[in-house]
């Protein structure tokens, strides 16, 4: 593998420094890929990539030209961190989800952030995710989020920045598990020599993270995970992680609400079921209570969990703290509930919702990128630099329409990471996407999911706008890997 050509350009790059010497804890994967003729790389990436296929490691891409399943790209160059780096990363991480969860448990309840004026009471009210059915409800130990995916991208300062939070039903970490079955056979040698943390525990961290939750009066838990059924997009997900945890994957039809509680139907008849990690969204849960015409979920479902004999997790009501606009107060959050400085800072983020920024914004949306509250896999979205003064000027229609809906922010240069591209290796544009179990303690999975914008120039790093995967590669001390 050709290492000589490569050039970081001026973004900061995640394998060379400036002066294009290997950075701490990558030494290692640099010459042993060097080492490797390029004919024998191109054989490695297509035997990964068979690999994946044969797993059923795919994903659902609606109305896609090519069928309607398709393999995640995968790229072979993994994305290495230093242990002490990631000690930061954990810590902040876990900083966040501890604050998220007392910002949902107050929202809920007394509402004490929203009476002292840190989080406008009208943004919050207003948030399609915001549920006031929800309102009193008491998840077990107090734990709202007990899965959650944080985006995080590198400037070009080197800094880590939270880009986005994910509450709700964070999906991807089936990929990394599989990328790093790949990498554990495509490069064993170097995989061990580098002291590589491990993440295949993952799936029993998050069985004993559900048991945890439990409602109070049960002594051992039967526990399901809900799908919305094979057309969903994560459906391979659903189906690995139930079938890795040793749990039954059920939908909306298997279950029904009698006597008082959730039953499964099984061969042997009726099982009560105690805990449901949910993958299907919030107003789909309970057509009683959220939308009448949904056939995924389960009537009766939220009274059950008001008596506390059924736990959903996540709890329903989460998504309201990933709402694109609140999370441009996360910094004040954790500073109201915890009496901190936030660890991870958020990118600068102008709310459109308040009239002085938004006419900030609107003056300089060539300069900006600019996102709506609720949408994700890279739509609703404009990056003004690269956009035409039509697509500039409709969504600042759209901003005046209703700007309560839209945040704006500086376009970073996304940090890069050496990317094979048609044999020959290029600098690509990644993200890192951790997960968090949130249960008798919080647990982050040591890496997460780095996702590539395999297009040439693209900041866009989502599966559905085509982008790609990597293995992530923690260090179990700063002497590995050099």
């Amino acid at each position: 593998m050709q290492f000589e050509r490569y050039e970081s350009a001026s973004f900061y790059d995640e394998m060379f420094d400036a002066a294009g010497q290997p950075r701490h804890g990558c030494a290692l994967v640099v010459r042993t890929l060097a080492a490797i003729p390029d004919g024998e790389v191109l054989r490695r990436q297509r035997a990964a990539e068979r690999a994946l296929l044969h797993m059923g490691s795919t994903f659902n891409v609606y109305g896609h030209e090519d069928g309607v399943e398709k393999i995640l790209p995968f790229d072979m160059i993994p994305r290495v961190i230093p242990a002490s780096e990631w000690k930061v990363l954990e810590g902040g991480l876990k900083q966040r989800a501890r604050a998220l969860d007392l910002f949902l448990d107050d929202l809920y309840h007394g509402q004490r952030i929203l009476a002292d004026g840190i989080v406008p009471r009208e943004l919050v009210e207003t948030a399609a995710t915001y549920l006031p059915a929800c309102r009193g409800l008491d998840p077990p130990h107090g734990v709202w989020c007990h899965v959650s995916g944080t985006d995080l991208v590198r400037d070009s300062d080197g800094r880590y920045y939270v880009l986005e939070d994910n509450l709700r039903c964070p999906s991807g970490v089936s990929y990394v598990l599989q990328n790093r079955r790949v990498m554990k056979r495509t490069f064993p040698r170097v995989f061990e020599a580098s002291r590589v943390r491990p993440v295949d525990a993952y799936p029993s961290q998050l069985l004993q993270m559900l048991q945890y939750v439990r409602p109070r009066d049960v002594a051992q838990p039967t526990v399901v995970l809900l799908t919305p059924g094979v057309y969903n997009s994560a459906y391979f997900e659903h189906s690995f992680l139930a079938q890795q945890m040793g749990i039954e994957l059920v939908e909306g039809r298997d279950l029904a609400v009698r006597d008082g509680f959730v039953w499964m139907q099984t061969t042997r008849g009726l099982s009560r079921v105690d805990v449901i990690y949910r993958r299907i969204d919030d107003t789909f849960l309970d057509p009683n209570v959220f939308r009448r015409d949904s056939m995924l979920g389960v009537p009766g479902l939220m009274d059950v969990v008001r008596a506390g004999r059924v736990t959903l997790a996540n709890a329903p009501g989460t998504g309201v703290a990933d709402d694109k606009v609140i999370y441009a107060y996360v910094p004040a959050i954790v500073r109201y509930y915890l009496g901190e400085e936030a660890i991870l800072p958020n990118v600068q983020t102008f709310v459109c919702f308040d009239e002085k920024q938004r006419e900030h914004v609107l003056a300089n949306i060539d300069k900006l990128v600019i996102k709506a509250a609720n949408e994700s896999g890279g739509y609703g979205m404009l990056i003004g630099p690269q956009a035409s003064a039509a697509e500039r000027a409709s969504f600042a229609d759209r901003i005046r329409a209703n700007p309560r809906n839209y945040i704006a922010q500086p376009l970073l240069g996304l940090s890069r990471a050496p990317t094979l591209i048609d044999g020959a290796v290029e600098g690509r544009h990644v993200d890192l996407r951790p997960y968090i179990l949130h249960g008798e303690d919080i647990f982050v999975l040591p890496g997460g999911l780095t996702r590539v914008a395999l297009k040439k120039g693209s900041y866009v790093v989502n599966s559905s706008q085509g982008g790609g995967s990597k293995d992530t590669w923690v260090l179990a001390s700063n002497g590995s890997g050099d």
